[in-house]
């Protein structure tokens, strides 16, 4: 990740410091800068109000010490590192939602395969059932990593599928169903009422809540993928972000605001297309990308 958010501006502070400090000229800068990078107004304001009080109670003097300052305040935007969740009933049963095109069908795939290193049994369930090119692409999936898949035709109740699936798994001493849903317009309301029907039949099928509702989202997609991540929390009880194409062009920002704002983890972030292109999301990493000096 080489996301360089304020790498421009810090650079201006280094050269401008010792003259005349972090004042309003250089913060009205930062705030243009930030709100570029997709970091909506109100999360801007909080960071500039916390670092003109930071700067104005520590005397900072030194471009290093501006930039620890950020790095504190964004890890504590970010907290800790968040582990998806594992059920001591198996199985575990992870529903991924998200809009079409942000890499949710691969996702799954990844997660798949990453679970598949440890040592892990898990089955896929077909649930975008709107397109026959979504069931078909996870079959590919499935056939690649020799995992078990269930599927109906095109067209067919997507929480029919789900719920066969976790039957299934049961039966068969799978330890994970890792259910696709369909590619919902965040701003169709048929839609994502058909998706919450999706989670409570998962729910009575497990006589409990789904381990993790997993929203996909692009990490190219700006202020897009805010709006995206407060519908589907609006709808569903979302537990954690799977951030894609971090491997692409991505001002980042977008994501600082989600954390913010709605309280989600991310939890996963993908790097490439291919299945092993996956990796749990690394706070301390991703601030350092921002903050990148080069």
């Amino acid at each position: 990740m080489r996301l360089g958010i304020f790498k421009d501006w810090l650079n201006k502070v280094g050269q401008v410091f010792t003259r005349r400090g972090v004042d309003e000229e250089l913060l009205e800068e930062l705030e243009e800068t930030l709100i570029t990078a997709d970091m909506n107004v109100s999360a801007v304001q909080e960071i500039l109000d916390a670092l003109r009080q930071e700067a104005k109670a520590q005397r900072l003097r030194e471009e290093q010490d501006v930039r620890e300052c950020l790095r504190s305040m964004l890890l504590q935007w970010l907290g800790e590192p968040a582990p998806l969740a594992l059920s001591a009933t198996p199985p575990t049963v992870y529903l991924f939602v998200g809009v079409n095109g942000v890499g949710k069908t691969t996702s799954i795939a990844k997660v798949a395969h990453m679970l598949q290193r440890q040592g892990k049994r898990m089955l896929l369930a077909a649930g975008d059932t709107f397109r026959a090119a979504a069931i078909d692409q996870l079959q590919i999936w499935a056939d690649r990593l020799g995992c078990d898949i269930v599927k109906h035709k095109e067209g067919a109740d997507p929480s029919a599928v789900v719920f066969d699936a976790i039957q299934a798994a049961r039966a068969r001493g799978i330890d994970f169903v890792l259910a696709d849903t369909a590619g919902r317009q965040h701003t169709h309301a048929r839609l994502m009422e058909e998706l919450k029907k999706v989670y409570r039949v998962s729910e009575k099928a497990l006589e409990r809540a789904p381990d993790e509702v997993l929203l996909v989202l692009d990490a190219v997609a700006g202020q897009n993928a805010i709006r995206q991540a407060e519908e589907f929390a609006r709808a569903l009880p979302v537990t954690g972000i799977i951030l894609t194409k971090l491997d692409s062009t991505s001002r980042g920002g977008a994501i600082l605001t989600i954390r913010k704002q709605l309280g989600i983890p991310i939890k996963l972030i993908g790097v490439g297309e291919k299945a092993d292109q996956i990796a749990p999301f690394d706070p301390e990493a991703f601030v350092d990308a921002l903050l990148a000096e080069a």
